[in-house]
């Protein structure tokens, strides 16, 4: 158990964002007055942490931002609370692949420099399981990088965290790029490249891999900043992730929020998101030349995770199965004594998925209830 309680969180992750991202993400928000003081505090601390970013830029531009990279990304792809992290943390096994870590979510800009000052104290401080589902959480754990980006950049889906008010309008312009503008998409496929190449820096790795659900509704940007990227996506029982997502959101955003919104709201935001993600990835997967994609149901990972992760290796032509194997199933072996939340599924739950989320339902074949 870390020193700090996730529900009373006294600053926020915006603590670790460089200040020309803090400034242009909060500027004219409203902030409640219950959240004031959480705010100023992150302020002050993304103030005077600022300046260290310089640090970083440094060794950047002289040692990775023209260096070209290697191999292209694998992308895991999928909804929130559809099994991502298991699959993402199933493939970090294998040593060739470097990922961003839980630490770099919070502290992008104190990677190649201030590192060993700053992640002892956040491994002193953090809680080591994650307070939804008891998921592990250290700094060097792989993690998804959307939080990474949020701290780089204020073109980022993950602003709702902090200002729910704006959630829909985030999700069209930053999680389907449907509504961004040409010198935002530009700024994203910047940052997101420049975080790929220290990543794998701090990692080691030689291949990007990522776990981030929002990346699900960018497969087209994606496929333009590097043209071999390869995508794995998941799926899972709508019925499961409605009642996940819903108790993640509520549970996990509100530390970290400055403002409010009602839990009705909520809902609503997270049904409608869904889809505008969904129908997003239909739309953009057609792109795709064969042999780029692999798409599974959840609930056939949960069956044989091993066999699944070899087909995926084999389908998408992934080097170094036989190399990286042992740790997987190593892995694999040692999770299945885990416990996962369990759901009951309250008839206002199944008419909201049966209204809402049918197309889904039926198209991947899932019973209705």
């Amino acid at each position: 158990m870390g020193l700090l309680n996730y529900q009373q969180l006294p600053v926020n992750t915006l603590v670790g964002a460089d200040w020309k991202t803090f400034k242009s993400l909060t500027k004219d928000q409203h902030i409640a007055k219950d959240k004031r003081a959480n705010y100023i505090l992150t302020k002050c601390i993304c103030r005077i942490l600022s300046p260290f970013v310089a640090l970083q830029e440094r060794k950047y531009r002289k040692q990775l931002a023209d260096k070209p990279l290697k191999n292209d990304p694998l992308f895991i792809l999928g909804h929130w609370r559809s099994g991502t992290t298991f699959v993402h943390n199933i493939f970090a096994q294998d040593k060739h692949f470097g990922y961003t870590t839980t630490y770099q979510t919070v502290f992008p800009h104190y990677i190649m420099a201030m590192q060993g000052l700053f992640k002892p104290v956040m491994k002193w401080v953090m809680p080591n399981k994650r307070p939804t589902d008891n998921m592990e959480l250290a700094p060097d754990l792989p993690q998804e990088e959307e939080f990474s980006l949020a701290n780089m950049t204020a073109y980022n889906y993950y602003n709702f965290w902090f200002f729910p008010e704006r959630m829909q309008e985030y999700c069209d312009r930053f999680l389907t790029f449907k509504d961004i503008k040409d010198d935002e998409l530009e700024e994203f496929k910047q940052t997101f490249e420049k975080l790929v190449k220290i990543s794998l820096w701090n990692t080691g790795g030689t291949q990007y891999l990522s776990k981030n659900p929002p990346h699900t509704g960018r497969i087209k940007a994606l496929s333009e900043l590097f043209p071999n990227a390869k995508f794995v996506y998941l799926i899972r029982n709508p019925y499961t992730v409605f009642e996940s997502t819903r108790s993640f959101y509520l549970s996990t955003i509100k530390p970290l929020q400055f403002h409010t919104i009602t839990d009705e709201e909520m809902e609503q935001n997270i049904l409608r998101n869904y889809m505008e993600l969904y129908r997003a990835y239909k739309e953009q997967k057609q792109s795709l030349p064969e042999g780029r994609l692999y798409e599974v149901r959840f609930e056939d990972i949960e069956k044989d995770a091993l066999a699944i992760t070899e087909d995926i290796y084999k389908k998408l032509d992934l080097p170094g199965w036989e190399e990286a194997k042992p740790a997987i199933e190593k892995y694999i072996q040692g999770k299945k004594g885990y416990k996962k939340n369990k759901y009951q599924y309250d008839p206002r739950t199944v008419q909201l998925v049966n209204e809402h989320w049918g197309e889904v339902l039926d198209e991947w074949g899932y019973e209705r209830l």
